[in-house]
């Protein structure tokens, strides 16, 4: 295998990452039946995979799909991918991994006698020009007219491909203010999270406060952000969120997994708080620093122009 290619996991084996691909009649393809997670390594080290493997196979039995391999195959075939291919990066950048299963052939439309799941891994250059102003700048967010897909037709805690109103929303929140993600609503107008990011909001009398969890997808980053918090004596409540109570929110934070933590300067245009990162985001970006070892905001803006 070339050692100056990066490699990829497909069905038990590892391969050359320009050989992996997805059949044009495979299920995840014409349904968007796939679950998925995205990981990242901070010093090539991949940040807390057995929580991420967990979810993982909690979604496939929520879709009732099983895999041949078991969790800790999964675990070493990432830590070899993520060993092998962080040595094609500079010093000091990292990797964004993804690890993905479809139900395979789709049946109508796959030759006879294709079957079987497919289950693939691969990793990439984080993409820190997307994200390193926002830092500095904060991130813009807009509502929308598209909705959060109520529970009763996609749970919650399914971590999946299925997201095509993410992408509606975020169009129509570009449309609105160029630069802008959509912050998602549930069906009663309360506020549930960003576009592939949990949000929290920072109000004097009460600390931080999320989503109920049970509303929301359980994520892995938002989690480690609030055991930061918590180690900060910074106090946390989860409840229903308005969106007027998002607007006057002292200050907002995105959590994801590239990202780590961002600071939200405006929803519609008026700026949120200051319109500025403000000191709680100041302390958990702080806090992540800790945590990993790498300074996040410092190495995006490095690697930004990569």
């Amino acid at each position: 295998m070339n050692t100056s290619e990066p490699i990829a996991f497909l069905g038990g084996e590892l391969i050359p990452a320009s050989e992996l691909s997805v059949p044009v009649y495979d299920g995840g393809f014409v349904l968007g039946t796939t679950v998925a997670e995205q990981l990242r390594t901070f010093g090539g080290k991949l940040f807390r995979m057995e929580e991420h493997l967990q979810r993982f196979f909690a979604s496939l039995s929520l879709i009732d799909l099983t895999i041949p391999q078991a969790a800790g195959e999964l675990f070493s075939a990432a830590n070899q991918l993520v060993e092998t291919n962080h040595q094609l990066l500079d010093a000091g950048d990292d990797l964004g991994l993804c690890l993905f299963a479809t139900p395979g052939p789709y049946s109508t439309m796959a030759p006879r006698g294709a079957s079987g799941p497919m289950v693939a891994m691969h990793t990439y250059p984080l993409p820190f020009h997307r994200f390193a102003r926002t830092y500095h700048s904060g991130q813009a967010l807009s509502t929308t007219n598209v909705p959060q897909i109520p529970a009763a037709s996609l749970p919650r805690d399914l971590k999946c491909r299925s997201r095509i109103h993410y992408y509606l929303a975020d169009l129509e929140a570009a449309r609105r203010q160029p630069g802008s993600r959509a912050l998602m609503l549930d069906g009663d107008g309360s506020v549930l999270e960003a576009t592939t990011a949990n949000v929290l909001i920072y109000l004097q009398d009460e600390g931080l406060v999320s989503p109920p969890p049970e509303r929301i997808l359980p994520g892995i980053t938002v989690a480690a952000t609030l055991e930061i918090a918590a180690k900060l004596g910074i106090p946390h409540t989860h409840r229903a969120i308005r969106v007027e109570e998002f607007a006057a929110a002292e200050e907002a934070l995105l959590t994801s997994t590239s990202v780590c933590v961002q600071p939200v300067a405006s929803l519609n245009k008026r700026p949120l708080g200051t319109g500025r990162p403000g000191p709680v985001f100041t302390q958990l970006l702080a806090g992540w620093h800790e945590l990993t070892g790498v300074d996040v905001a410092a190495q995006a803006q490095q690697f930004a122009s990569r």
